[in-house]
């Protein structure tokens, strides 16, 4: 029991990334195809695109790319580095976020030439013009390991009922960023729950690291 108290990082990481491997073996035996409820849930997503509800979940999902994310890690790290301390540690700490952010995404991206599994057909898609292949989700992992880290540095910094609210409504947002990749019509649903998985994973990993670094 103390074991479990002292490593739960280490834990989470493990359990997540077990579930994607999971995942991306049972992928790959059934040739990168989609799922019937896979393909189900498309199907049905395509006739519930108004105008209105595009545009609307247009904005959410930019967050999932370009500047919004690295934006997160860059707030992130700023609240960490606001501790008293040497020049040089606070800049370890304000650069830390944005190198886990970085580093996920190069890992992210090998998997996804790796596992090189085909997006929905390009009929289906509305709005966004994806490029590359499928599994697991860029928007999804993105946002999701973004948000943590932006999340992680509020509760770690400010006062808990604002830090805990704070962190929710990063979650809630992630989220959504990742589901409008579903009603796009440009992932299929089992390539978002690999981004989610990927980035609780990868970021459960980097805990003991953002931890080192703002203690010492």
């Amino acid at each position: 029991m103390r074991l479990l108290r002292a490593r739960p990082p280490v834990l989470v990481a493990g359990v997540a990334l077990t579930l994607f491997g999971v995942l991306a073996v049972l992928l790959a035996r059934h040739g990168w195809r989609p799922y019937p409820a896979e393909a189900a849930l498309h199907a049905w997503v395509l006739d519930l695109r108004p105008g209105l509800a595009v545009r609307i979940a247009g904005a959410v999902t930019d967050l999932g790319t370009g500047v919004p994310p690295y934006a997160a890690a860059v707030t992130a790290g700023l609240l960490l580095a606001r501790d008293p301390a040497p020049v040089g540690r606070r800049l370890a700490r304000a650069c830390a976020p944005v190198l886990v952010l970085a580093l996920g995404q190069l890992l992210r991206r090998a998997l996804v030439e790796a596992f090189a599994r085909p997006r929905p057909p390009m009929s289906d898609w509305v709005r966004a013009s994806p490029g590359g292949y499928a599994f697991p989700s860029g928007h999804a992992f993105t946002a999701a390991l973004a948000a943590a880290l932006l999340g992680w540095a509020v509760v770690q910094t400010v006062r808990r009922r604002r830090a805990t609210a704070a962190a929710l409504a990063l979650m809630a947002l992630a989220a959504a960023v990742g589901l409008t990749r579903i009603y796009f019509g440009v992932h299929w649903p089992l390539d978002v729950a690999g981004g989610w998985l990927l980035a609780i994973g990868w970021f459960a990993l980097a805990v003991p690291f953002l931890r080192r670094v703002r203690q010492h």
